[in-house]
This record gives structure tokens, sequence and C-alpha cells, in this order.
């Protein structure tokens, strides 16, 4: 049985509160899981000791029968010290879209031409005199 170590969310509408637990990967996301090992409450500030709350001697243990932690946990387990998450990398995102990347042409030529313009009238000022 292919098991995950993932969110359940419960919590009213607006005020989120996960379990973590550990499911089958075919199970719901809220639906029927295996055991709880966790918890996690995104509505404290992100300094609360208690916003995430980990038992990580059965983590450790469904880990070593091959549970497969979800992304967010992952990233919940490299905090804690028990797993590494390597840092995703995406260089598209840095770039800017067509139209964004137009404006800031436009505004470097009108900068330019600015830069240009000043440089001509300080030469001609000193000429002139």
């Amino acid at each position: 049985m292919a098991t995950k170590i993932r969110l359940a969310r419960g919590g009213t509408k607006k005020r989120p509160f996960y379990r973590i637990v550990i499911a089958d990967v075919r199970s719901p996301r809220d639906g029927r899981f295996i055991e709880i090992v966790g918890r996690y409450n995104p509505m404290l500030p992100k300094d609360a000791d208690n916003r995430v709350e980990l038992n990580e001697e059965r983590i450790k243990h469904w880990l070593g029968h091959g549970a497969q932690p979800s992304d967010r946990v992952l990233r919940f387990l490299d905090a804690a010290g028990l797993m590494k998450r390597e840092p995703r990398n995406n260089p598209i995102k840095a770039k800017l879209g067509k139209k964004a990347q137009e404006r800031l042409d436009e505004k470097l030529a009108a900068e330019a031409e600015a830069k240009a313009a000043a440089e001509e009238a300080a030469a001609e000022a000193p000429a002139s005199e």
C-alpha cells in the first residue's frame, strides 16, 4: 500500500486548521487516514511555537516504511530537521512578460535620450561662454 504524509483540512470556512496524517494515496484529502502524526494551524503567527506540531517518532517510523511527504509537509519536516528539501529553481518565473518588457525597454530608451540631451546641453553651455 502506497502511503503519503499529507494535510487533511479541518476547521470552519475561512478559519483553516490542518491535521498532518498518514493516508493511502487513493483516499480523498479529508477522507480516511491511517494515523494522525501532527497538526498545523496557519492562523497562528509564523513564530508561534504551536503553529506546527509533529510527532517526530511516528513520522520517522512511517518514512522508514516508505511514506512520501507532500510538498508542504516536506517543508515542515525540513524545518524540523527530519528530511532535506532541495530548493527549486524556476528561471522563467523571474522573467518579465511581453508588455512589461516593452514598457521597461521604452522607459530605458527615454532615460537614455534624456541623458544624451543633458550631456549635449552641458557640452554646449561651456563652449558658448
